[in-house]
C-alpha cells in the first residue's frame, strides 16, 4: 500500500497545564474517509486542532505527504494542503454567502471554482446574496464545507458536521461527503453518530481520554457493533 497521506504518531496535546492527547496514531490515505469516533472530551476534536496547529503545545510526529508539520505554525500547516471546518463552523455574519465563500485564500491548485461549488451546493447559490447568518445551520453548514473546498487543500477534516441537524439534512451532508470523496478529496472526520459515520466512511478509530483505542474497518462494522456500544455509551 502507498505511504499514507497523512500520519500521525506519538501525538500529545496540551491546553495550558492540562495534558489532553496521550500518544495519539492515525493513518489517512489519499482519497479515504476516516472518522474519528468517541464520546465528548475523548480527544477528538483536540486532534484536529493539534494537526492543524491550534493547540498551545503539541509534541510528537504529524507528516502530510512526507513532510513533517509538528513544529509547523498553523498558517504553514494551511499552505500544506490541509483544512479545518470546525464545529462551530465560523460563518461570518457581516457578509453574504459568496463573501464568505471567497474569504479564505487559494493555498495551492485543485480547488473547486464558485461555479463547481454552487453546482455542488445548489442551496447556497439560491442564497448567494444573503447574510451568512441568514441562513438555516443546514445551510451554514454547507457553507463551512463549501468555503474550503475553493483553497485547495487535500486533506479535509470536518469536526461533527451533523452536529445539531435535522435527519433530512445529516441525509444531505452525507451525500455531500461521498461526493467530495468522488471527486478525490480526502477527509477526516470527527462523530459521535456512528450510524451515520458507517454510511460514509471507510475507516473508524475510537478515541478514549486522549488515546487512541480501537480501529474498524466499515466493512467490519457489523461485527463490531457491541465494542462500539461499550466505547461510545450508545
Amino acid at each position: 500500500m502507498a505511504d499514507p497521506l497523512l500520519k500521525v504518531d506519538g501525538l500529545q496535546a496540551w491546553y495550558g497545564e492540562s495534558h489532553i492527547l496521550h500518544g495519539v496514531g492515525i493513518e489517512v490515505h489519499e482519497g479515504e474517509v476516516v472518522t474519528l469516533l468517541g464520546r465528548n472530551g475523548a480527544g477528538k476534536t483536540t486532534t484536529l486542532r493539534a494537526i492543524m496547529g491550534l493547540v498551545g503545545r503539541r509534541s510528537g510526529s504529524i507528516r502530510f505527504e512526507g513532510q513533517e508539520l509538528v513544529a509547523a505554525r498553523s498558517d504553514r500547516i494551511a499552505r500544506a494542503g490541509i483544512a479545518l471546518c470546525p464545529e462551530e463552523r465560523g460563518i461570518f455574519a457581516s457578509l453574504d454567502v459568496t463573501e464568505n465563500l471567497l474569504l479564505p485564500p487559494v493555498v495551492r491548485p485543485g480547488g473547486l471554482s464558485l461555479d463547481e461549488i454552487y453546482a455542488l451546493f445548489p442551496n447556497l447559490k439560491e442564497r448567494a446574496r444573503s447574510p451568512g447568518t441568514r441562513l438555516s445551520g443546514g445551510e451554514q453548514q454547507m457553507l463551512a464545507i463549501a468555503r474550503i473546498l475553493r483553497t485547495g487543500a487535500k486533506l479535509l477534516m470536518l469536526d461533527e458536521p451533523t452536529e445539531g441537524l435535522a435527519p433530512v439534512i445529516v441525509q444531505q451532508i452525507g451525500r455531500t461527503i461521498r461526493e467530495i470523496k468522488q471527486r478525490g478529496f480526502t477527509i477526516l472526520l470527527v462523530e459521535q453518530n456512528f450510524r451515520f459515520a458507517q454510511t460514509v466512511a471507510d475507516r473508524h478509530y475510537v478515541m478514549e481520554h486522549g488515546r487512541v483505542v480501537d480501529a474498524v474497518n466499515n466493512a467490519e462494522m457489523a461485527g463490531a457493533m457491541g465494542r462500539l456500544h461499550e466505547y461510545l455509551g450508545v
